[in-house]
């Protein structure tokens, strides 16, 4: 199964849904594609669609997936690498009305430049990252968030 992840930002991000709706037309993609949504309003007979999910089903949609492709949102993209999985994230872009700004931009280019993540951006074929993807071995992600907690807890000790 392929997990499409839209997140919970209010504006639209339908470029990518008929990107990935067109593969699905076109054979491309033969998985189950499993999409949540939010707020980008979507239709479509190939694949489910789910505005919202709980935690617990989001986890579990993540757990199961071969593949995700996501929004470029931080949350989104760092659940993907802890479980292990290959993630393709696409930014939201400002000049498309999907963000106030481009900074998922940012996000991407950080992550993909360490081996983490592959990326679909303006201009790129879903289908030759998909296929990327199929080659493509992660490196593992580690979050600083321990060692910073280590940093703070030293500084407040000996303040």
């Amino acid at each position: 199964m392929i997990l499409v992840v839209l997140g919970t930002h209010e504006l639209p991000f339908t470029r990518l849904l008929d990107e990935v709706d067109r593969l699905k037309q076109e054979n491309v993609i033969q998985e189950e594609v499993i999409v949540q949504h939010g707020h980008t309003p979507y239709k479509s007979g190939r694949m489910t669609l789910k505005p919202f999910v709980s935690y617990e089903e989001m986890e579990a949609l993540y757990d199961d997936a071969s593949l995700v492709i996501t929004h470029a949102g931080t949350g989104s993209v760092i659940t993907g690498l802890r479980k292990g999985k290959k993630v393709i994230a696409a930014p939201r872009l400002k000049k498309y009305g999907e963000h106030n700004d481009d900074h998922q931009l940012q996000l991407v280019e950080a992550f993909t430049a360490q081996g983490h993540i592959l990326s679909w951006n303006d201009g790129n074929r879903l289908e030759a990252v998909i296929h990327q993807a199929s080659h493509f071995v992660p490196k593992p992600f580690q979050s600083g968030k321990q060692r910073l907690q280590e940093i703070l807890t030293d500084f407040i000790d000996h303040a």
